[in-house]
């Protein structure tokens, strides 16, 4: 199946070394990393972030850093960053308040007088 005269490139870390046998690695070091990649554990799931905005499709409720409507049990949109309003204590996101024009604007920097 393979060419033994030729190099063979490490399936692990990529260096290239002589073909010995059946050897598919360069090295003790490389054989059980590739073991250890192999056998990872999953990663845990990342949560919400605490302080994005979502609103559900169905009922278009708003919660913050909750991504599942609890009443309708479905997957809500992000509306972007946000908080609870100050006075109503409603999540509402940063784009309710600033359009995007205000978003997009860069604020003149002062000119500087020549000396």
């Amino acid at each position: 199946m393979r060419n033994d005269g030729a190099t063979m490139t490490c399936g692990h870390c990529g260096a290239r070394f002589a073909p010995a046998g059946r050897r598919r690695w360069c090295s003790d070091a490389c054989r059980q990393g590739a073991f250890r990649t192999r056998r990872a554990a999953p990663r845990p799931a990342q949560p919400a972030k605490a302080d994005t905005v979502y609103e559900c499709p169905s009922c278009e409720a708003r919660y913050l850093g909750e991504q599942r409507c609890p009443d309708c049990n479905v997957f809500c949109r992000s509306l972007g960053a946000g908080g609870p309003c100050p006075h109503c204590d409603e999540a509402v996101a940063i784009t309710d308040l600033v359009n995007a024009s205000q978003m997009a604007a860069v604020p003149a920097s002062p000119k500087r007088r020549p000396r």
